[in-house]
């Protein structure tokens, strides 16, 4: 997903113009490298950011008790792994289910659940991805090489910045016997906003 709409302008807000223009600032002065910058960000986007949901998501599948209180009440449950604060106003967690597939997008900006996934990916934040998430997700979800049948109901939930939404994926089979450390391994980013599925680490080898 591009970040640019047909007719060749940004859809980047008017902060995130801002810090284009300081990066660039401080990059062409030397007082910043370019490629530490991009590692830090890829880091922060990628990797720490997103691990924290990964582990709520294997803490979900090893424990009812916490899932429970995950679904009813959102905050409470991610605060007891110590994910609260700044972009993570109101958290609702929506569950996968055989015949309920969750989709996050946020038609008018980008909010996003910074606390448990960190900064949102590039292509979240772009027009096309916005629009045609709520017009077209089956076809969307296809592109994202998610194939949903259609007796699987999708339900599109557009984030605000009162309500995040975070998506619980279902757990793959084949995963019983695995630890809750070993399930965190398992988990990817973009399940967690419902455009990708979890698989089971052999049928992740099969694809190699």
């Amino acid at each position: 997903m591009s970040e640019k709409t047909h007719d060749g302008h940004t859809e980047l807000t008017d902060n995130e113009l801002r810090v284009r223009a300081l990066e660039s600032l401080l990059t062409e002065r030397g007082l910043v490298d370019a490629d530490a910058l991009n590692e830090l960000i890829d880091t922060y986007e990628t990797k720490i950011g997103p691990r924290n949901g990964f582990k709520v998501v294997a803490r979900a599948w090893t424990d009812p008790e916490f899932k429970k209180r995950l679904l009813e009440d959102g905050n409470a449950a991610l605060a007891e792994m110590g994910y609260e604060g700044r972009q993570g106003e109101t958290m609702v967690v929506l569950e996968n289910t055989p015949k309920i597939h969750n989709m996050v997008v946020c038609t008018l900006c980008s909010c996003y659940p910074w606390p448990v996934l960190g900064l949102p990916p590039a292509w979240y934040k772009s027009f096309p991805y916005r629009s045609r998430a709520v017009i077209d997700p089956r076809g969307v979800l296809k592109e994202f090489g998610v194939e949903i049948g259609d007796d699987v109901d999708i339900r599109v939930w557009d984030s605000t910045s009162e309500t995040r939404f975070i998506v619980l994926p279902e757990r793959p089979a084949g995963t019983e016997d695995m630890t809750e450390e070993e399930l965190v391994e398992i988990v990817n980013r973009n399940s967690l906003i419902g455009t990708a599925l979890v698989e089971a680490p052999s049928a992740i080898g099969d694809q190699s």
